[in-house]
């Protein structure tokens, strides 16, 4: 996959060097388990803390199946 370069709002998560779309969605997941912002009751449901904000269009919580639709917003 082509390395796709992060917004700064993106970046600040998962690092400012380009990289493949694959990769952006890795480390957001591991940015998400390492800060225990999945639901406890519902696992789909993702709370933004104040770096996820910013990517998640100012949202405080969404589906995981969303999140990839946000996240593409801030890929070029």
């Amino acid at each position: 996959m082509k390395p796709l370069t992060p917004s700064t709002a993106l970046a600040a998560i998962v690092g400012t060097k380009p990289l493949p779309r694959t990769e952006v969605v890795k480390k957001l997941w591991q940015y998400i388990k390492k800060n225990n912002l999945q639901d406890t009751k519902n696992r789909r449901t993702i709370h933004a803390d104040s770096k996820l904000k910013p990517v998640f269009g100012g949202k405080g919580s969404l589906n995981m199946f969303e999140m990839t639709k946000y996240v593409s917003k801030h890929l070029s």
